[in-house]
């Protein structure tokens, strides 16, 4: 329930109460029930999980304003269509192919007028066809779905599709300590015997020192070592602290545990607790028949117990004021170097004194000798300095929440890059669990920004900050393992469990599971989420050129000629390779260094950015003016039949955007065709869409309403099409403000 790896003791006069899904790791009593179901801890946080929000994703909710927005405007272009044709055809303004007047009142056969009729409505449901991006949730999950695979191979696995694109707009990620940063491996790292720090098998500690703190760590533990055989690895069971003390032992000072706890008997143990933080033993050895004493814990209790110390050599010299002060600086050093710091001391009695003791039934505890400090670290994962730094750069604020004390959370924070040495003083950088919790609502929302470490957490300190940051219009992500964590990751934008270390629970709750628990995957998921929102964006960039150019192309048509010179059939076949095929070939591009460059896009940013409108009007632009010109002068200036001047107009028309397929790819980037041979699917996408045009072309004409042409004209049909490639680059070297186009519009209050 804490989410730190040690055991909470359990006692009448300072915690009594057990808490319902914990385990009784250790220990007996009786217990009565005080609240079940939804009231217990337990109980109200998986009331925080269960309650099933329909929250939109952030894209969602772009993506509906976007589509009823050209939703609208298609439909009112159709509208209009719809009466100026109708209108012209009743009043008597067009013409059939003979020159002939299509309606002359009452003399016209009322199969004509249904006929004139279902072709005008017709064009006007066709107009609402292409304007309407029905592609669009189809390119959406085709994205969300490529990646979803290609995450799998690097480590996340997706079990909510739209956390995908979720994760690539996030602001804000929360990040537990153990385990996710850490390696949740405790390792002693640090050996001081005196005012020596030792390497760790260094052949000058005295042979009788050493086998001191042997007995001390054989005897004084509650952890267990096994191994099959003397060739097999040792397993150790216990809590963390304990057994890396022990594989320490075993490892690094040849400890043989079996051996040492045969040649003592174990006269009375004290065990360990929270308020003293140390434990003891009492034992004689068999040999000589001595009695020792020997204590282990936290450093500054164990060296308030004694008066002297056994330097490297085995000498055994006095503690006096200075010397416990150089003590004292050692064990502080050591804290802020993130190392939990435990001491051992020791003390020989005679029969006598054991005999006095032996009513009191406490062990001695003045005038130890002390015989050394380990330094015990939880080492931080390998890359996860690197993979905080990446995702700094690309402006997402990492902030750690940790049940662990203020002093090591610090120096881990340090260690992790997540804050600047130096900076962990700035006012309100660090802070406490309890302290956050205590704030009111608007301190909370006022200072939750500038925090990036909060220590000594609960889970609802955790859930509380995730609220904070939602409220403030962030989007958040949070990584967690514990089933503390669950509710904070089901409140999440985005929720990441860990695979290896998490609990069921844990996963459950989340959206993508970090199979490896490492935070560098974290940084992977950042970079696909923003690689999938870029290619959502080519896509509507690509979409909306055809969408503005057809609408423009046939609106102007219809009004001016009474005619629209793409047919349905033609602008649904548009539609198809647009949608379909093009979605196919955007949504499979594959994620760049420079997405991790960019800011990220947040709740606000608008889905189509000035860039995007730069690039999308210059090509509709230029298709417009390309197809009406041919549509109102194709014919004398090129002296053909007005049916392979309709061609031309859909030749051209299909081939820009095959052409602007290429321009799409990038939308900052000059060079749109870097890193193209990795994509196989776009370059036998875009063959196929040639393959099927030239059919539509020659091969279909009854069908598609077409006339073949020669080879000159479809070279001037390749041609014409491929100079959007250099309007494209052109058009890239123009700037673009910063500012959305469209908040220049908005009244000001």
């Amino acid at each position: 329930m804490t989410g730190e790896s040690d055991h909470v003791e359990i006692n009448h006069k300072k915690n009594p109460f057990l808490v319902s899904g914990t385990k009784v790791a250790d220990g007996y009593g009786q217990m009565l029930v005080t609240s079940v179901g939804m009231n217990t801890t337990w109980g109200e946080m998986m009331s925080h999980i269960s309650r099933d929000t329909d929250e939109q994703t952030p894209l969602q909710a772009r993506l509906n304003k976007l589509t009823s927005s050209i939703g609208m405007v298609g439909l009112t272009v159709a509208f209009l269509v719809l009466v100026v044709l109708l209108v012209r055809y009743f009043t008597g303004n067009t013409q059939d192919e003979s020159g002939n007047k299509e309606f002359n009142g009452s003399k016209t056969k009322a199969d004509d007028i249904v006929n004139a009729v279902v072709g005008i409505v017709a064009a006007a449901v066709t107009i609402i066809v292409v304007a309407i991006p029905e592609g669009l949730p189809l390119a959406v999950t085709l994205t969300l779905a490529y990646s979803m695979k290609r995450m799998m191979k690097d480590q996340a696995m997706v079990r909510k599709l739209s956390a995908c694109e979720t994760m690539g707009s996030a602001t804000t990620i929360c990040t537990d300590k153990t385990g996710t940063l850490t390696m949740n491996l405790m390792k002693v790292t640090k050996f001081w015997l005196g005012q020596e720090s030792m390497e760790q098998s260094s052949p000058s500690i005295s042979p009788y020192v050493l086998e001191l703190i042997q007995q001390g760590v054989a005897l004084n533990t509650t952890c267990s070592a096994y191994r099959e055989s003397p060739e097999s690895k040792f397993v150790f069971s216990g809590s963390p602290t304990e057994k890396a003390i022990l594989s320490w032992a075993i490892h690094e000072l040849n400890m043989d545990m079996e051996q040492m706890k045969h040649s003592f008997t174990i006269l009375y143990v004290e065990a360990f607790n929270s308020q003293k933080k140390r434990s003891g033993v009492l034992s004689r050895k068999k040999v000589d028949n001595t009695i020792h004493v020997h204590w282990k814990g936290a450093a500054e209790m164990i060296l308030a117990m004694c008066s002297s110390y056994y330097d490297a050599s085995g000498l055994m010299k006095d503690m006096d004021v200075g010397e416990r002060n150089t003590f004292k600086q050692i064990i502080q050093v050591m804290a802020a170097n993130s190392l939990r710091c435990i001491a051992f001391a020791h003390k020989q009695l005679s029969e006598e004194q054991y005999e006095d003791g032996k009513e009191e039934k406490r062990l001695q505890e003045d005038s130890f000798t002390l015989l050394g400090l380990v330094g015990i670290k939880d080492p931080i994962r390998p890359g996860v300095k690197k993979a905080v730094d990446d995702c700094q750069h690309a402006g997402v604020n990492i902030k750690m929440i940790t049940g662990d004390n203020v002093f090591t959370a610090r120096a881990i924070a340090i260690e992790c890059g997540i804050l600047e040495y130096g900076a962990e003083n700035i006012n309100g950088a660090v802070v406490e669990g309890e302290e956050f919790r205590n704030y009111t609502h608007e301190q909370r929302m006022e200072k939750v920004d500038k925090i990036c470490v909060m220590a000594r957490s609960s889970p609802f300190d955790k859930l509380l900050m995730v609220q904070c940051l939602k409220q403030k219009g962030h989007v958040v992500a949070v990584t967690g393992d514990g089933t503390n964590d669950a509710p904070a990751l089901k409140e999440a934008d985005i929720g990441l469990s860990m695979g290896i270390q998490g609990t069921e629970v844990a996963k459950e709750s989340s959206d993508i599971v970090i199979l490896d628990d490492n935070f560098a995957s974290v940084a992977t998921v950042l970079r696909w989420g923003r690689c999938v929102y870029s290619n959502i964006q080519k896509f509507i960039q690509f979409q909306l050129t055809v969408n503005v150019a057809a609408l423009v192309i046939n609106f102007v048509a219809a009004v001016s000629a009474g005619e629209v010179p793409l047919t349905a059939v033609q602008l649904l076949w548009v539609n198809l390779i647009m949608d379909t095929l093009g979605a196919l070939a955007l949504a499979t591009e594959q994620p760049t260094q420079e997405l991790m460059k960019k800011t990220p896009v947040g709740r606000t940013e608008p889905l189509i950015t000035n860039i995007m409108w730069r690039n999308l009007l210059s090509q509709a632009l230029y298709q417009i003016a390309i197809l009406l010109t041919l549509q109102f002068k194709g014919e004398p200036i090129f002296g053909l039949t007005e049916r392979v001047n309709d061609t031309l107009i859909f030749n051209i028309f299909v081939l820009c955007q095959v052409f602007n397929e290429f321009n799409a790819r990038k939308l900052e980037e000059k060079n749109v065709f870097k890193g193209i041979h990795k994509n196989k699917l776009f370059l036998g996408i875009i063959g196929i869409t040639i393959l099927l045009q030239v059919l539509m072309v020659e091969f279909l004409k009854k069908f598609a309403d077409t006339e073949r042409l020669n080879w000159g004209q479809w070279g001037a049909c390749i041609g014409i099409a491929a100079l959007s490639w250099p309007i494209g680059w052109v058009v890239k070297c123009i700037p673009v403000p910063e500012k959305p186009i469209f908040s220049y519009l908005t009244w000001k209050k």
